[in-house]
């Protein structure tokens, strides 16, 4: 058991996955958080350029991938392929003893096709927290394994499916909380959440549920930070200690980032 030990769970994404001077510090950083411990990590960008190179064209409605057939082909390939391999090779060269997996892998993250309607966005999966193999989970944290999911999950029935890498975070953290006391950190490569996209030093330090319509109303918070907002509030709404938004270079320094309650 995981007595008096809490569970971090960091989701790393953004333009740190392509930069790999920022991957390499942030793979240190995480190493020396002390475990147990849990990735998850995005590489949309990747996959766009992959995409575009094989003339597949890419649609995104507010931070969300459109997956066709073709497009579910790119981002299996690059997220649970090369980008979570790669992450793992890493994190073994950093003294973390990593396992790669896609949600398909021990049936640890099962999820739903998407209802078409009012808008299909083709193969993409819906995840439920309770789904999560959860007892799985235990038995690799327990032993010393620091699991490192990707964003592609399966139907249970044969199909892999696409979801939001932050939707993985927010799911697996609420099941890491049945575990033990968790939390979730969303790095990526701004300061936090940003009241002025052009100033990185507009960083507003606490988001709570009052807040969050006026932002978005206001536009300062948008595309793809509406999806990682809503699933913060989600986690901690289903059990999550606390879930912060922060650079990724700040992982390890706990008063940054902003805090979402």
């Amino acid at each position: 058991m995981l007595q008096n030990r809490d569970i971090t769970v960091v989701k790393i994404g953004g333009n740190v996955i392509d930069d790999d001077m920022a991957l390499e510090q942030f793979v240190v950083d995480f190493a020396s958080l002390p475990s147990p411990k849990i990735l998850i990590h995005g590489g949309g960008k990747l996959a766009t350029r992959l995409a575009e190179k094989l003339e597949i064209p890419t649609t995104m409605v507010e931070g969300r991938r459109v997956t066709d057939a073709a497009t579910l082909d790119v981002v299996t390939m690059v997220y649970a392929g090369l980008l979570n391999k790669r992450i793992v090779a890493k994190l073994q060269a950093a003294g973390c003893n990593a396992l790669g997996f896609s949600g398909a892998d021990g049936n640890m993250i099962p999820a739903v096709k998407r209802n078409p309607e009012p808008l299909d966005y083709g193969y993409v999966g819906d995840i439920e927290a309770g789904k999560i193999n959860t007892a799985l989970l235990a038995t690799l944290l327990e032993s010393g394994i620091t699991p490192v999911f990707c964003a592609i999950t399966h139907d249970t029935k044969g199909s892999l499916l696409n979801s939001n890498a932050d939707s993985v975070a927010s799911a697996v953290a609420v099941a890491a909380a049945t575990i033990a006391p968790t939390d979730l950190v969303f790095c990526f490569e701004k300061q936090g959440v940003l009241r002025d996209v052009e100033d990185d030093e507009s960083v507003i330090s606490l988001i709570t549920k009052a807040d969050y319509p006026t932002l978005r109303s206001e536009g300062i918070i948008s595309k793809g930070m509406i999806p990682k907002i809503d699933n913060a509030f989600r986690a901690i709404e289903q059990g999550v200690t606390s879930v912060t938004i922060k650079h990724s270079a700040q992982l390890t320094n706990p008063t940054a980032g902003t805090t979402i309650k």
